[in-house]
């Protein structure tokens, strides 16, 4: 089993579950954590190299490229009118951990592992 693999799977499914709880309960709390664990995640991405690293790693530069800026209007600069940017931002940002964690399946089917 390649423990890298599951901690960051771990880390998108977290950042992603997290990410849809936002638009359920509108918390800065909520949205700073998906941020701080799709920036985990991120991270973990950075040395791997697999068949579809770099679109791994692109998947998860851009839900944090919608994470932190919708985590700063949420907290410096929220209004009414800013309220639908960033949940907008949030739904980028699943979109992009779904994306991520497509290829990452894609990944694993293409990759053959002895148990």
């Amino acid at each position: 089993m390649d423990w890298g693999k599951v901690f960051y799977i771990f880390f998108t499914l977290m950042s992603l579950t997290t990410s849809v709880s936002f638009l359920f309960e509108d918390s800065s709390i909520a949205l700073f954590t998906a941020a701080s664990i799709n920036f985990i995640s991120t991270i973990l991405k950075l040395g791997v190299r697999k068949l579809l690293a770099a679109e791994l790693l692109a998947g998860s530069l851009v839900a944090d490229l919608h994470l932190l800026p919708a985590f700063f209007i949420y907290e410096f600069g929220k209004t009414d009118a800013h309220t639908g940017l960033i949940i907008g931002l949030v739904i980028g940002a699943i979109i992009a951990n779904i994306y991520t964690l497509i290829i990452s399946m894609i990944e694993s089917a293409k990759i053959k592992e002895e148990f």
